[in-house]
């Protein structure tokens, strides 16, 4: 076995892991972060960077960097009903620099901040390393194992992190078991190539389901919500049927929804999940993202939520690795700041978001139609989040 030693593991290379480590690697603490896969390219993954992540790029100086990967820009968030198009968020008067979501491929996302967290001497990627199982001495978590293309390996850290999303592992080694709130809905995810200058809006309400159409330049990521539970009944009525069920929701698509033609292949079934920890840590371990709470994919909130938990960990976990260790009780600040945020969206989602996928405009859209300023604040609760979080000054 193959052995290392640093100040923080994080295992997972998504957001939420690769953020933490740059920032702590930016303030000149040791990080290693383990990804399981060679590299990042796996689609249908979270590529809403809303507002509030942006503006976390022009803290650390990248924004206009950042912004020049490719991506497209939403000011609005707009949902097509039977009485006409209804704005069910406007992200246009926040006091960002930036305000707007930016779809871009997650890929590019992370590729950036691997280049950008490579220039600070204590980081380190490894990647095709599977964390599998923790390290424990005298009730304190001390390391983490992995397989690796080389063999297995040994992490000895005085933090572990595990930013391994909604189906961690460290969180199953660690006996912790989130506590579930039901969503209601599943989705299945696929694309549709889409025409020069074509728009949509991008929600569509309708009989038996929803629609979310992501414009992503040269085709549409498509996301058909439904009741939970019925995906088996859907692939059995056969795929032609669920053609004619998009075509109605999203007329203009009829005539190339034959670029879809199997379930599983070209259609894939994400099982939507929103649950939480009720604790985020141990000693010498800690949850972040959703691996602390895992998020429905409505309102593209999860990958922001989970930014937010890392940039606030730095802040905390930072300073305590320069000062002496990383205890307890900075595990627990960090659940502190973050609990609240993540249980307010959850409930959000839970509640209301899910009126989106229903055959009827449910009554608070209806109310954002009466009262159009109500979309500042919606727009200021999906695009900023609760509390909004902010990159901490590096030490002098």
């Amino acid at each position: 076995m193959t052995r290392e030693s640093t100040t923080v593991a994080i295992a997972g290379g998504g957001p939420a892991g690769l953020m933490l480590g740059t920032l702590l690697a930016r303030q000149g603490v040791d990080v290693i972060v383990l990804e399981k896969h060679a590299d990042f390219l796996r689609d249908f993954r979270g590529d809403t960077v809303h507002p509030s992540t942006i503006e976390v790029m022009h803290e650390l100086g990248w924004a206009i960097e950042f912004l020049e990967l490719p991506h497209r820009k939403m000011e609005r968030v707009t949902m097509g009903t039977p009485d006409g198009l209804l704005t069910i968020a406007d992200f246009r008067r926040l006091r960002v620099r930036s305000p707007y979501v930016a779809f871009m491929p997650q890929w590019d996302f992370l590729d950036f901040l691997v280049r950008k967290a490579s220039a600070y001497d204590g980081f380190r990627l490894i990647r095709r390393a599977e964390v599998t199982d923790l390290v424990s001495e005298g009730g304190r978590v001390v390391g983490v194992r992995a397989e690796t293309a080389d063999g297995p390996l040994e992490v000895r850290a005085e933090l572990v992190v595990s930013a391994e999303g909604r189906n961690s592992t460290l969180r199953e080694v660690a006996g912790l078991t989130p506590a579930a709130v039901a969503p209601g809905i599943d989705v299945f995810w696929f694309r549709v190539s889409r025409r020069t200058d074509e728009t949509a809006p991008f929600f569509q309400s309708g009989p038996g389901g929803s629609l979310v159409a992501v414009d992503r330049g040269t085709y549409w990521q498509l996301a058909y919500a439904f009741p939970k539970g019925e995906a088996e009944a859907i692939e059995a009525r056969g795929i032609q049927a669920f053609r004619d069920q998009v075509a109605v929701l999203l007329p203009m698509l009829a005539d190339r929804l034959d670029e879809i033609t199997t379930f599983g292949e070209d259609i894939h079934l994400l099982s939507v999940r929103i649950d939480r920890l009720t604790q985020w840590y141990q000693p010498g371990l800690l949850f972040i993202g959703d691996a602390a709470h895992a998020m429905s994919p409505a309102g593209g909130v999860g990958i922001n939520l989970a930014i937010q938990d890392a940039v606030a960990a730095a802040n905390l976990i930072g300073p305590a690795a320069r000062n002496g260790g990383i205890g307890v009780d900075v595990l627990q600040k960090v659940q502190r700041r973050r609990t609240f945020p993540a249980t307010v969206t959850q409930r959000f989602q839970a509640s209301v978001i899910k009126g989106l996928y229903a055959e009827d405009v449910p009554f608070f859209l209806r109310v954002l139609r009466s009262v159009p300023v109500l979309t500042r604040l919606t727009g200021r609760f999906i695009g900023l989040g609760v509390r909004p979080e902010h990159v901490a000054p590096l030490p002098e």
